[in-house]
């Protein structure tokens, strides 16, 4: 007896259809979008590492900034130059100092030597200022120093230089004489002194004073110089000793 043919029955259950290629793009850009999305939280949350960057000063505010350093700068150069005026200057007499006056005497050296110029140093001192100190106190000598000064510039040149060595001793430096003129220079500067008259108490009194020159040129040093016009000084300080006079 035959079998009837019919179909085979499938043991297992059905088999799933496999998705197609469609399905599979639509699957990738779904995982796409959900990782993009995330991504996208996750910048909004953790904050960005780089700095900005200042922003630059207006040109205006940086030009007044400019200014405003070139005016503290000026003022600072105006104070050094005081101070340094102040260091140089002998505050009684309003002329320089031992001081200022040396290195004015180096200054001029300095262009002697690079010029062939010429020239003379003149050391005065005042004679009879101790005794007017002791006799009428030192309000009477700083008067009669004063007194000398105006003498000093009245016979001297805008580019001479006066200044006070110390006590009652002062330096003339004098441009372009010759040892001759020089000389004549500090007897004149001798005379105008001895004429000087000054009232203490009801007292006349005359101090005088005593001068010494030492010429210079290209080859002078300022030791050398200071040392020969105070020696000559001092040798007619001698001289002069007996003709100064304190009159009470």
């Amino acid at each position: 007896m035959k079998k009837a043919r019919g179909k085979v029955a499938s043991r297992g259950p059905a088999a799933k259809k496999r998705p197609g290629r469609a399905a599979s793009s639509k699957s990738a850009a779904k995982s796409t979008a959900k990782s993009g999305s995330k991504t996208a939280r996750l910048n909004k949350t953790i904050p960005s590492k780089r700095k900005r960057k200042p922003a630059a000063a207006p040109l205006a505010k940086v030009r007044r900034q400019v200014s405003a350093l070139k005016t503290e700068l000026a003022a600072a150069q105006a104070r050094s130059d005081e101070l340094q005026a102040w260091a140089d200057t002998d505050f009684l007499l309003d002329i320089y100092n031992r001081r200022g006056f040396e290195r004015e005497l180096d200054r001029s050296l300095a262009y002697m030597r690079r010029y062939k110029a010429t020239g003379a140093l003149v050391v005065l001192d005042v004679d009879r200022l101790k005794p007017i100190n002791d006799t009428f106190g030192h309000a009477a000598g700083d008067a009669v120093l004063k007194g000398v000064v105006a003498v000093l510039m009245r016979h001297v040149r805008s580019s001479d230089v006066v200044g006070r060595l110390g006590g009652d001793e002062f330096g003339l430096l004098l441009w372009n004489l010759t040892e001759v003129d020089a000389l004549a220079k500090a007897a004149a500067l001798e005379e105008a002194i001895d004429r000087l008259t000054f009232v203490f108490k009801g007292h006349s009194v005359v101090a005088g004073a005593s001068t010494g020159t030492a010429p210079i040129d290209a080859a002078t040093d300022a030791a050398s110089v200071m040392e020969a016009a105070d020696r000559a000084m001092y040798a007619r300080k001698t001289l002069r000793r007996d003709r100064a006079h304190l009159a009470l």
